[in-house]
């Protein structure tokens, strides 16, 4: 059976027929996804998901979301942590990071809300979900920093070999996607057919990181054809997985799921 280690199942994209996202999923094999958050105002709702669903969630505010952000909400993530520390679901601190693509993200807050989120993570003894995107040093950095030795995923990664090293000596593992099925996706296949078989975890990411068969172009989009991304694609992904590695998907799939426990332990008690 599969786990997706990332998957935002509240998004608008899903409203209209997330119930059926759903039983696709468990059809196609996918047993237990991470549902992560990504602004205090869902943190209840990815909670209350994963609940009704028999997942497993994150809590934690995203780079992108930052700039509107506040002080309170901090105050409420640590607040909820202790509240529900000792819900089996809640298995990490995410989706945090850095993101240093988009344009108008102001580093210093940013900066500012990883490292105080790693505090809480620290204190709270959780791994954390890591959102990649030209920012792998700086991350590394802040880890470092604050000391944390939880671990928890790099989510997406698309950093370099020696970046990628550096992250497993902290104790993380690495998300892979819908990336990983494009041939062009070089550095990325690369990484996941070369790096140590027990830092692989697979992911969707699902609404958004289609997989090649899913892709639409900038034309076709602006024609009206959309690309939502679903959890039960993982398979799929996993088998470009198993074709890059040389394992039958069985093994894809054990494997990974074993190295999604080793990340988020809490885990084990939602898979046996």
């Amino acid at each position: 059976m599969w786990t997706d280690t990332h998957c935002h199942l509240d998004a608008a994209e899903f409203d209209a027929d997330r119930d059926a996202v759903v039983a696709r999923a468990r059809a196609a094999g996918v047993s237990q996804i991470v549902i992560p958050a990504v602004v205090a105002g869902n943190f209840e709702r990815v909670r209350a998901l994963a609940h009704e669903h028999g997942f497993a969630y994150a809590l934690g505010i995203h780079p992108l979301y930052v700039m509107h952000a506040r002080e309170e909400d901090l105050a409420l993530l640590d607040r909820l942590l202790t509240e529900y520390r000792d819900d089996p679901r809640l298995v990490g601190i995410g989706e945090i990071g850095l993101d240093f693509f988009v344009k108008d993200l102001d580093p210093a807050t940013q900066q500012h809300f990883y490292l105080a989120q790693l505090k809480l993570a620290k204190r709270h003894g959780l791994p954390v979900i890591l959102h990649v995107r030209r920012s792998a040093d700086q991350l590394l950095g802040g880890l470092r920093r604050v000391g944390l030795t939880t671990g928890g995923i790099g989510h997406a990664f698309n950093g370099s070999r020696q970046q990628a090293e550096a992250f497993i000596e902290l104790g993380f593992r690495l998300g892979f996607g819908g990336t990983l099925s494009f041939e062009r996706s070089l550095q990325i296949r690369r990484l996941a057919q070369e790096l140590p078989e027990e830092v692989l975890v697979l992911e969707t990411d699902a609404p958004d990181i289609p997989p090649h068969w899913l892709y639409r172009t900038a034309e076709e989009r602006a024609a009206g054809a959309t690309s939502r991304n679903e959890p039960g694609e993982l398979p799929r992904i996993g088998a470009v997985l198993a074709e890059l590695r040389g394992w039958t998907p069985e093994q894809a799939a054990e494997t990974t799921r074993r190295n999604a426990i080793a990340a988020l332990p809490r885990l084990a008690a939602l898979s046996a």
